[in-house]
């Protein structure tokens, strides 16, 4: 979520919107050992995006395991001159950039995979693609600039590290400030996606949350992404969001511009299976 803000306290309730597909819930999940006090912070919204004054933001992990299951078979030699063996116009058969450990994560029934990749374990800029399954290959959108976490990337995540959580998670919910563009992620319509405030390097938050779409990090999909069930504990974080950029890192969510978010919102498809693959280049192509 923002920067410097946690989503706004709102007791779970029925989203508006189109009846919400029963999902497995976030797709893997990295375990720790230790307790941590989670703060309810100004309008009570639990961190997870964003850190600094104004209202609240959250962070979560995810539960469950993915296995390997690649959406094709690797292409068999080529034609000389051509990108491993394929023609220069052949979607290719694995996402680039991502290792044999990452693609086992993707859950096999994924044809959306959004892919956000860090420039390193502790920078917050980063950059994101959606990537769709042609049948025979995977096939890039444009390159989006993003943000993510104030000091980068864990693979053990805990509220208030001010770390996004590497992984795969599934993309289930969306909601905003503004009207529903035509989502077809059930997308919940709200004034409590409302924020104000500054983030980390004094950026006003305003309109971070005019859309959103929840990264199902330790919440429960099928519910409004302002919802504040947190089944692992709040501990372990939450609020884990794509949400619009305000020019600044932030708490643990991804940030993109406010087009491109709309753009994504327009291209989900939950009947594709959408998914999110988030870290630093370096984890992803483990």
């Amino acid at each position: 979520m923002a920067s410097s803000t946690d989503c706004p306290d709102r007791a779970p309730r029925a989203v508006s919107g189109a009846a919400r597909r029963p999902s497995a819930g976030p797709v893997r999940l990295r375990t720790g050992a230790r307790l941590w006090a989670v703060v309810l912070v100004v309008l009570a919204a639990l961190t997870g995006c964003g850190a600094g004054s104004g209202t609240g933001a959250r962070d979560d992990p995810a539960a469950g395991t993915a296995r390997e299951h690649p959406s094709a078979n690797p292409p068999a030699g080529g034609a000389p001159g051509t990108a491993q063996g394929r023609p220069a116009t052949e979607a290719p058969a694995v996402i680039p950039g991502l290792g044999p450990r990452t693609r086992a994560w993707i859950p096999g029934d994924a044809r959306q995979v959004v892919v956000v990749t860090g420039r390193d374990r502790n920078a917050n800029h980063s950059q994101a693609v959606l990537y769709r399954h042609t049948g025979t290959g995977w096939e890039a959108g444009p390159v989006w600039p993003a943000r993510n976490a104030l000091r980068g990337w864990t693979d053990d995540h805990w509220a208030g590290d001010l770390r996004s959580p590497i992984g795969v998670y599934s993309l289930s919910d969306a909601g905003g400030l503004l009207p529903d563009p035509g989502a077809r992620l059930p997308y919940d319509r709200s004034d409590g996606f409302a924020v104000s405030g500054t983030g980390f390097e004094g950026e006003p938050l305003e309109g971070s949350f005019d859309y959103v779409v929840a990264i199902d990090y330790n919440r429960t999909p099928g519910t409004s992404p302002l919802d504040l069930t947190r089944p692992l504990g709040a501990d372990r974080g939450g609020g884990i969001w794509l949400h619009v950029d305000h020019d600044g890192p932030t708490q643990g969510c991804v940030s993109l511009q406010q087009q491109h978010m709309r753009d994504l919102l327009l291209a989900l498809d939950p009947a594709l299976r959408p998914v999110v693959v988030m870290g630093d280049a370096a984890s992803l192509r483990e």
